[in-house]
């Protein structure tokens, strides 16, 4: 078992109007990290509780797709994508229903694409944080020789 601790700290009035929506937070030995509502009245420049989860996400299935590549002998050289979580009303409940992600992963000039798409579907199931959360994901991976 690990253990990840940290700390949130959100100082402020819930009688203003609108209250503050921003929070840090820190973890022993890491930069602290500013962290707002996902819509106004947040401050839409930070990071808010949507983005992290989507984030969390596409960074835990990356690590595992390149773990993956790695045990196969697939060269991977650059994964970068545009990913998207998604926010909706589940009956009056807001939810992250999906998370897509669509990366662009970079092979060696030799390398089996075939096997890599493999790998990256198969991270999926070893992804904690896919195995953690019930938003649906959608996968797009695109292909491209460097």
């Amino acid at each position: 078992m690990h253990s990840y601790p940290f700390t949130l700290h959100w100082t402020g009035n819930t009688n203003d109007e609108p209250f503050n929506r921003d929070a840090v937070a820190t973890a022993p030995g890491k930069v602290g990290l500013r962290i707002s509502a996902g819509a106004e009245p947040g401050d839409m420049t930070q990071w808010n509780p949507e983005d992290l989860l989507g984030a969390s996400l596409a960074m835990c299935h990356t690590l595992t797709f390149l773990a993956l590549a790695k045990k196969v002998g697939v060269e991977v050289r650059e994964v970068t994508g545009a990913n998207e979580a998604v926010l909706e009303k589940v009956g009056r409940v807001p939810t992250v229903t999906k998370i897509i992600l669509r990366p662009t992963i970079t092979l060696g000039p030799d390398a089996d694409e075939a096997k890599a798409a493999e790998m990256y579907e198969k991270a999926h199931k070893y992804c904690y944080v896919a195995n953690s959360i019930k938003a649906e994901t959608v996968m797009e991976p695109t292909f491209v020789r460097g």
